[in-house]
């Protein structure tokens, strides 16, 4: 297997790798309206811990889908094992496997910063109902780069494209949202820092490349800590 950082994720089966981790999601999601009727798709659900805590939080309908095999074997394994009764879909975000207005809610956390933005942001748009919402936490550029700065973060992270705040609106005005809300969340190097004893799920062999994957994950969100920012994105029509 290729020593990447999603990989990494995957094979330490990492729970809330995205910034804020799950208390940021709880907060996030309590200023929604959600109940037993609300249909909610979790883009890039990882090992499920956000799927889990949303479907025992609201008691709603929810979807889990991910493109890495090992992450939605994880996510499944946890879902049978607190008897949850979510659904698990194979599939990417630039090409989603559901029909046109289906969810109420998309949630994207740390997911669509690595994909093409041009594609997954419209079929975000596609799949969700004509009164639907798309919250995003995703990584955001905070200050100019250079070029060599933009090459070492877009290599490490395996990252498509390194928005700013005004290229993230843009992409979501495309797709057809309409009303873009933007919170930044302040962020701390050690917050950066996956904390693989909090919420994990090992496989049985890890090569020990992937624990300096780790390391230079810290490293680099010391290094680029004034690049390296955050947003909340609330998007609907």
């Amino acid at each position: 297997m290729e020593s990447t950082y999603l990989n990494c994720l995957a094979l330490f089966g990492v729970g809330g790798a995205h910034p804020g981790g799950l208390n940021l999601t709880r907060r996030i999601l309590s200023r929604e309206k959600m109940d037993a009727s609300t249909k909610v798709l979790d883009v890039g659900c990882g090992t499920g811990q956000t799927s889990a805590f949303i479907s025992k939080q609201y008691q709603c309908h929810v979807t889990a889908l991910d493109y890495n095999k090992i992450m939605l074997e994880k996510a499944k394994k946890r879902f049978h094992s607190m008897n949850l009764q979510i659904e698990t879909q194979y599939g990417t975000a630039e090409n989603l496997p559901f029909e046109n207005d289906t969810f109420d809610f998309i949630l994207s956390e740390s997911v669509t910063a690595f994909t093409d933005v041009s594609k997954s942001a419209p079929e975000y748009k596609r799949v969700l109902k004509p009164d639907g919402v798309l919250l995003a936490i995703e990584m955001m550029r905070e200050t100019d780069v250079s070029e060599k700065q933009m090459k070492e973060i877009l290599d490490f992270y395996g990252v498509k494209q390194l928005l700013n705040e005004q290229e993230w609106r843009t992409n979501f005005k495309k797709a057809g949202f309409e009303q873009i809300e933007v919170e930044k969340v302040e962020l701390r190097p050690d917050i950066h820092k996956v904390d693989v004893s909090n919420d994990y799920s090992l496989s049985k062999q890890i090569d020990p490349s992937f624990y300096k994957i780790f390391e230079k994950h810290h490293h680099l969100s010391i290094l680029y800590k004034d690049i390296l920012g955050c947003g909340i994105f609330r998007c609907s029509v």
